[in-house]
C-alpha cells in the first residue's frame, strides 16, 4: 500500500502527464519558414554568387598565349587541338632542317583545318627578321640562305671557330655556347640555346640555320605530379622562386595534366616552358 505522501506524488505525476499530452495533441507547434528564398534580397544575393562563380570559372580556364609555331610540341599540339598526323607532319618538317615562316606555310605543311587555322594563328608569333624584314636589310648582317638538316653541323660538337662564323657571335658569345654546352652535359634541343646568356633571338635563329642538335643528351625527366621545388629548381633556367611557383600551382589544382596548363603561370614564358619539357614528364 501507498502512503499519502506516495499516493499524492503518483497523481501529480498522472496530472503531469496528461496536461503534456494535452499541449502536444491541441498546440500547433508549426512556425512559418522565416527564410524567404523568393524575397528580392536573397534573389539579388544569389545572382551576386552565380556571378562569382561565373567569373572564376572564365579565370580558371588555360589561357592563349603567342607562340612560335616552329616549337609546337606534341602537348601543345594536342591542346591546340592538332591531331596526331599533323603534329607529325610539323616535327616531320623540322626534323629536315626546315622552318614554318607564316600561316599558309603552317597550314600547306600541316594540313590542318581552316577553321582550327583561323582560331590558332592569331597567336603565332615569328622572329622580328621574318614579320619586319625591311628592318632586317637595314642591318650590318649578311644575308643567308636556309640549309637542311643534313648541310648543318652538329651543335653539340662546334668548336669556338665555327661560331664565330655566325654573324653577331664573337670570342665572348661563343665560348658562352661551349660553356653552357659543359654544363648541360650537352645540348638535348635547340631550344635550349635561347638560355645562352647575352644571345638574343635574332642571333639564335642565324646560329641554327648553321647548326643543330644532331646527337641530343640524353634526360632522365621527372613526373611533374610529383616532383618537389628543389628538384623544379635544378632545371637549367628556372629560378628557386619559378620552381615554388609552378610547385604551388600544381598543388593547389591537385595535379597537372597537361603542360599547357602550367601556361596561366604569368612569370613562366611560353620559351621557358618548351625549355623544362625537355626535363618533365606527366603521370
Amino acid at each position: 500500500m501507498f502512503n499519502k505522501q506516495e499516493r499524492s506524488g503518483i497523481l501529480f505525476l498522472v496530472l503531469l502527464i496528461t496536461g503534456l499530452l494535452s499541449v502536444y495533441y491541441f498546440v500547433d507547434f508549426s512556425k512559418e519558414n522565416i527564410l524567404d528564398i523568393s524575397s528580392p534580397e536573397i534573389s539579388a544575393i544569389q545572382k551576386q554568387i552565380d556571378s562569382l562563380r561565373t567569373l572564376e570559372i572564365e579565370r580558371r580556364k588555360p589561357k592563349s598565349f603567342p607562340f612560335n609555331p616552329n616549337y609546337i610540341t606534341d602537348f601543345k599540339g594536342y591542346t591546340l587541338g592538332m591531331n596526331t598526323e599533323e603534329i607529325d607532319r610539323l616535327k616531320k618538317y623540322r626534323d629536315e632542317g626546315k622552318w614554318i615562316n607564316s600561316k599558309s606555310d603552317f597550314k600547306r605543311v600541316t594540313n590542318v583545318s581552316d577553321s582550327l587555322l583561323k582560331k590558332i594563328s592569331p597567336y603565332f608569333k615569328f622572329p622580328e627578321w621574318i614579320t619586319n624584314p625591311e628592318s632586317s636589310k637595314k642591318s650590318n648582317f649578311k644575308n643567308y640562305s636556309e640549309k637542311t638538316f643534313e648541310q648543318k653541323t652538329d651543335l653539340n660538337k662546334a668548336t669556338v671557330i665555327q661560331l664565330q662564323k655566325v654573324n653577331g657571335i664573337g670570342d665572348v658569345l661563343s665560348k658562352r655556347i661551349i660553356t653552357y654546352r659543359k654544363k648541360l652535359g650537352g645540348y638535348t634541343s635547340d631550344i635550349q640555346l635561347y638560355n645562352v646568356y647575352g644571345l638574343n633571338p635574332q642571333t639564335v635563329s642565324r646560329t641554327l640555320n648553321e647548326f643543330t642538335v644532331k646527337t641530343p643528351k640524353k634526360i632522365n625527366t621527372m613526373n611533374l605530379n610529383t616532383v618537389s621545388a628543389s628538384d623544379l629548381a635544378t632545371i637549367p633556367g628556372i629560378s628557386f622562386e619559378l620552381a615554388k611557383i609552378i610547385w604551388e600551382y600544381r598543388v593547389l589544382r591537385g595535379g597537372i595534366n597537361s603542360f599547357s596548363e602550367l601556361e596561366n603561370i604569368e612569370k613562366l614564358s611560353i620559351r621557358k616552358l618548351e625549355g623544362i619539357q625537355l626535363y618533365l614528364h606527366i603521370e
